[in-house]
């Protein structure tokens, strides 16, 4: 009976089964080609699980607190702390997409200013008023 496959942190990306599902996503032409491909790999609960991440991320990405994000998508802060770990510390993917840095607590910036600006933690912003 051959062995199942247990993908790791540092392998994964060299395992063919992993290539062969990034070859497969890449070849879809269209969304209703790519929705089409990712039911038919994924069960609804994984598909629902992949949508809450991003749009998680996205909220993260807009400068929101895990709280309001939390609040906002219905997900435990579990979940969004587990992906504010991959916007900072994972390989890129949702940094990539959203346009975010690495320190995801960003907020639209004001006209003219660059897309996104850091928000200052509340201790920094008091430190700040202090000093006008």
């Amino acid at each position: 009976m051959p062995t199942r496959k247990r993908f790791t942190e540092d392998a994964y990306r060299k395992e063919p089964w992993f290539r062969a599902l990034c070859d497969a996503l890449l070849s879809s032409k269209t969304e209703e080609d790519m929705g089409n491909l990712l039911r038919d790999v994924g069960t609804l609960s994984e598909l629902q699980a992949w949508g809450e991440r991003l749009e998680i991320a996205r909220h993260l990405a807009k400068g929101l607190s895990y709280r309001e994000v939390a609040a906002l998508t219905g997900a435990s802060t579990t979940t969004v702390t587990r992906v504010a770990k991959f916007i900072e510390n994972g390989p890129g993917g949702y940094r990539k997409y959203f346009h975010a840095h690495r320190h995801h607590r960003l907020m639209p910036a004001k006209a003219g200013e660059s897309k996104f600006a850091l928000k200052p933690s509340s201790v920094l912003q008091k430190y700040l008023e202090q000093r006008k």
